[in-house]
Order: C-alpha cells, then structure tokens, then sequence
C-alpha cells in the first residue's frame, strides 16, 4: 500500500468498501482493470454465480458518464478520519494462494467468491458447450495465471458459446429494484412506510414512473393517511424509482433529496436501519419538510452508479442534494447562471451513539439547524420565481385566449355582415326581377285583355245586327212581354219577343243595350271577328262558361231567380217568362241582390208592374 499513489490507494478503500475483500485482491482486481473502480466492481457483480442465473458477457463499451455534482462537505472532516480509521481495521486479509474464498459465502446471491471456481466454466449441457468446453478450461487457467502474476489482460470470455441460459432473478428495472428493496426494508425493520396511499408522481421524464411507496398494508398500519395504531414504527416514504430520476424530480419540484446508501456486508447497516430509519422524529422530519427520499443497496446496479457520482466510501451513506447558486455566481436566479444541484451535506459511518455521524438525532439536528435554514430560502426564492412564471405564462395563455376569441367573433361578426349583405343583396335583386316579371305580365295580360275587349266588343256589335231580331209587333200571338232592368243605374227597357225566339236572342239583346253609344248601330260589322262563335254551337264548345262569356248574368225579380243561358232554347218553353216577367241584369261574378230597400224599411223591386 505504501508503493500506491493516493488515487489508487482511493480506489482500493473504495472496492474494499463495497465488496470486503482482502487489500491484496483488492489491488490484483483493480491492476487487472487498469485502476478503474467500476470496472473492477463488474468483475465481481457480473460474474455468473455457480448456482443461480447466468449473465451474459457485455461488450466492451465506454465508461459510464459520470454526473458531476457539486458537493458541500464543508463538515465532514472529522467524519473522514473516523471512518478511515474503521475501514483500516475491519480489514480481513486472506492469502492468494489459500483455498478459501476471497469473498463471504453470504454474498448477495449475484455474487460469488473470487477464486479458482470463479474461473471454471459452468457445467455443460449440449454439444456446442461440450466442443467449447476446454476452450473455457484454458482460458480460466491462463486467466487466473495471469491473476497471481499481476499482468493485467484483455477481457475475453468463452461465455457466449455457452447455450444454457437459466431464468431471471427478476424485474431489473429500477422501479422494480426499488420497490424490493423496500420491501426487504419493511421486512427486517418491521415497519411501514409512512403513507402507502399517495399518488405515483408524474413527469419523470424516464420511461419508469417515479412515486412513493404502495406496498401492501399489514396489519395496524394506517392507510390513505389514518394514524397508525400505537408503537407501530414508520419508515420515510422512499421513492420508487432510478436515481437519475430522483434528481429530475428534485430540479423540477425544487425540493431537497435524500439519498440513502446501504451495503449488507457493513455491520452498521443493520443498526441504522433499526435505529435512524425508523426514528419517529427524523421520519416525521423528512414527511414535514417534503423531503424525496431515495435509497437502495449498492450490490445493485443503479445504487452502485449513486455511490460512484457521490463519492461514499463506506456504509451506511447519507447524502442531500438540493438546488444551490453556483459559486461565484450573484445572481443565481437569472437564466445565465441557472442554480446547479449539490450535494450540501454527506454522513457515512456508525449510527450509534447518538453522537454518531448516520444517527437519527445527528441527521435530525443537522438538518432543523443547518441544512434547511440555509437552503430552504433560497429554494423558497426558486418555488417563488417559478410559481411567477407559471402565472406569467398562465396570463400569457389567457391573453392570447381573449384575443383569439375576440379576433374570432370580430372575424363571425364581419361574416354574418359580409352573409346578411350577400342575402339582402339577392333579396333585392330577386324582388326587382319579381317585379319586373310581374309588370311584364301584367303588362301582357293588359295587352291580351284589350285584344279580348276589342275582338269582344267587335263580335258584340255583329251580334247586335246578327242575332238580335226586330222586335215583335203589339198583338203578336203569344208574344212576351220581358222588362229588363239594366246594370249600374243604366235604367231599363222593354221589348216584345216573338215566340220563336231563342235564350240566346234574349242574351244578345242584353249585350246589345250594354254597347256604348260611341258605337252606333249602323257601323256594326256584317261579319264576326276571326276565332269567335258564330252560333249557338259554337258558343257551346268554347272552353270558357256561359257567364264568362257574356260578362253578365239574369235574374227573375220575383220570385229571384237566376235565368241561365242555355242552348236551343226558345223563350215560349221557359214557364217563368209566360205572360211577361221583369228581368234584372248583374254583371259577371257580381253577388249583388238586384232588390233596393225602400225608405220604409220594405221590399221594392223598382219596377212598374203591367197595370202600371
């Protein structure tokens, strides 16, 4: 040891905290690894155990990144000579060349002792193993030569012509590791985890969901927060999840970590486990000031790389990290100098006395006294600072939210205006063209019916001469006396009608006194306009009624009574035209009673009776 440099005199109290092995087997392992911790720790962990699952060789690959971490250890000084101290005494030296194991039995079961068995190839078991087996003989042998002498060689295994391949231990995921570490915890301890019933937290930004422990509740345990039954103990709510995720969560909540190291092959272990693990006090501490609590044991994978970045050389380890401002740094909070995580504190070592660096008391004291009273406001400033851009950016959303909604119904409202002038616009355009169709028709029907009136008044007028007959001279046997009272206040006449004479006669003689007067009867035509009925049968077929035809209708004055027209038929065969009748005229459509009320209040039908 005198001959080593101090790193390497470092690296072998590091392997030798990790793993108890003897100082010489410390320094074969780390020479044949080039002085590379973890790569001496590999050849231990990795190594295929005689009676358990086998691990497949790993390529070479280049060495893990490891995160750099400001550390405050400002008050460990007296713990690293104490420590130092221990380490050099619970040494066990054990000869090379002895046949016992270099390594405990008791290992974890992915380890296995160092020594000659750890160089003969498992036991074979088809034909390629069979062919390759003294391939594996040789190389173990030359391999452990080589070992005794020091000379370090490169890492070539025979392994992967191995074809057994025995089953999993189990998950291997960190959640998974974490989970059973813990439950291994409560099992020894047999305490409980102080709430099982919270909510995993989210946003790691890992695959694996980082969240508090949810074992299973044994009894007299309280679960979703009940107190728990009297004298049952408690442990911190350990996070399950990798390490790197802790420190996500840790920057993203701003929040002050704990991270817990163990190694079962340290006697303290156990006692700190019982003593400051479950101290109600310091539990309780960490519950209150919201404090992540991570642990592990560093025979696994992801609490070996936790070791390795913060820098524990014996067991129990006890680190907290938080956000602090970088040194040199005034003004942490603006974004050139982002606040860093550091490691502000380290305990290592003994749990008893209470004096010890890992007891409960001493944490607790440490942390009420000195580590949350310097931290605490400047991650306060931090919680502050981004609950301020959280609301700024809250603002900024509601903002730009009430401006999308605002340009929204302006951009609505000068749609419905741009639709209601489109819609007025075609109403009005279909309203004009309504308007012009309707004058056109209007107009043509204006045109068609003083065509109508013209050729009307044209076939009344040939009617006059044509089918009117002379009037039936006084004494005429059975000749008929008719007094027809004509339409609007024109006055009446009476006329004989001989008794051959027709309905249609009477009719036409109607028409006739219902010409103007600036249409004399000399000028009527001796021939009917072209398309009007000549005759009776004519006058039948077209498509229109009698009364359209005519313009008017008769009435009997009493008893009242419509006289319609009809064809072939002559006046003598009507029996209420025999001995004479009076007639009243209406013109087409009209409803109009043809009596007039007398000033007395009686019926008078305006007409002068014969005897008159």
């Amino acid at each position: 040891m005198d001959s080593l440099s101090e790193t390497q005199q470092h690296a072998v109290s590091t392997l030798q905290a990790i793993s108890n092995c003897d100082t010489e087997a410390a320094i074969a392992l780390l020479e044949s690894s080039n002085w590379d911790v973890q790569a001496a720790a590999s050849l231990i962990f990795d190594a295929a155990p005689t009676a358990g699952p086998s691990i497949s060789p790993r390529s070479p690959s280049p060495r893990r990144r490891i995160e750099n971490l400001e550390i405050d250890d400002s008050h460990q000084g007296a713990l690293r000579d104490n420590r130092r101290a221990r380490d050099s005494n619970r040494a066990r030296r054990v000869s090379l060349t002895s046949s016992a194991p270099l390594f405990r039995a008791d290992l974890h079961p992915h380890v296995q002792s160092y020594g000659i068995a750890r160089y003969l190839p498992t036991c074979p078991n088809s034909l390629v193993s069979i062919l390759a087996f003294p391939l594996h003989l040789l190389s173990s042998i030359f391999r452990f030569i080589f070992g005794v002498l020091r000379i370090p060689i490169p890492q070539i295994r025979f392994s992967g012509l191995n074809f057994y391949r025995p089953l999993p231990s189990g998950p291997s995921d960190p959640r998974s590791v974490s989970d059973r570490w813990v439950r291994a915890l409560e099992d020894e301890t047999g305490a409980v985890c102080y709430s099982r019933a919270g909510t995993q937290i989210v946003g790691a930004s890992s695959a694996t969901d980082a969240g508090p422990s949810s074992l299973t509740a044994r009894a007299g345990a309280g679960v979703n927060g009940e107190p728990f039954e009297e004298g049952m103990k408690r442990l911190p709510d350990f996070t399950l999840a990798s390490y790197e995720d802790v420190l996500r969560i840790c920057q993203r909540d701003t929040k002050i970590a704990c991270v817990i190291l163990v190694s079962d092959e340290h006697d303290d272990v156990a006692e700190f486990k019982r003593s400051t693990l479950t101290n109600p006090a310091f539990v309780q501490l960490l519950h209150d000031n919201e404090i992540i609590v991570w642990g592990g044991d560093v025979r696994e994978k992801d609490a070996w790389s936790a070791a390795q970045k913060l820098q524990a050389t014996t067991y129990p380890f006890v680190a907290f990290l938080a956000l602090q401002p970088r040194r040199g740094s005034r003004a942490p909070s603006t974004s050139s100098s982002p606040p860093t995580l550091t490691v502000l504190s380290r305990h290592q070592g003994r749990s008893v006395p209470a004096t010890a660096p890992t007891s409960a008391e001493t944490l607790s004291n440490h942390l009420s006294s000195q580590l949350l009273p310097r931290v605490t406001p400047f991650l306060e400033r931090l919680r502050n600072a981004a609950r301020e851009r959280e609301r700024d950016r809250t603002l900024r959303e509601e903002q730009d939210r009430a401006f999308q909604d605002t340009a929204r119904r302006d951009r609505e409202r000068i749609e419905a205006k741009i639709a209601q002038s489109e819609r007025e616009n075609l109403e009005a355009a279909r309203r004009v063209e309504d308007a012009r169709q309707t004058e056109q028709r209007q107009e043509q029907e204006r045109l068609e019916s003083e065509r109508l009136a013209v050729i009307r008044m044209e076939w009344r007028r040939w009617a006059r001469k044509s089918l009117v007959t002379p009037e039936a001279a006084k004494g005429t046997p059975g000749a008929i006396r008719i007094a027809v009272r004509l339409p609007d206040g024109d006055g009446r006449t009476i006329r004989q009608f001989a008794p051959s004479d027709s309905l249609t006669g009477l009719y036409a003689y109607v028409d006739s006194q219902l010409i103007p007067s600036h249409f004399p009867a000399s000028a009527d035509p001796s021939a009917p306009p072209l398309g009007t009925p000549i005759d009776e049968e004519s006058l039948v077929r077209q498509s229109i009624g009698a009364t359209e035809w005519w313009g008017f209708r008769l009435f009997l004055a009493y008893p009242r009574k419509e006289l319609a027209w009809k064809s072939h038929t002559r006046l003598v065969d009507i029996a209420e035209l025999k001995g004479g009748a009076q007639i009243v005229v209406e013109r087409g459509g009209s409803h109009s009673s043809s009596r007039a009320t007398s000033p007395n209040g009686g019926e008078d039908d305006d007409y002068d009776t014969e005897s008159d």
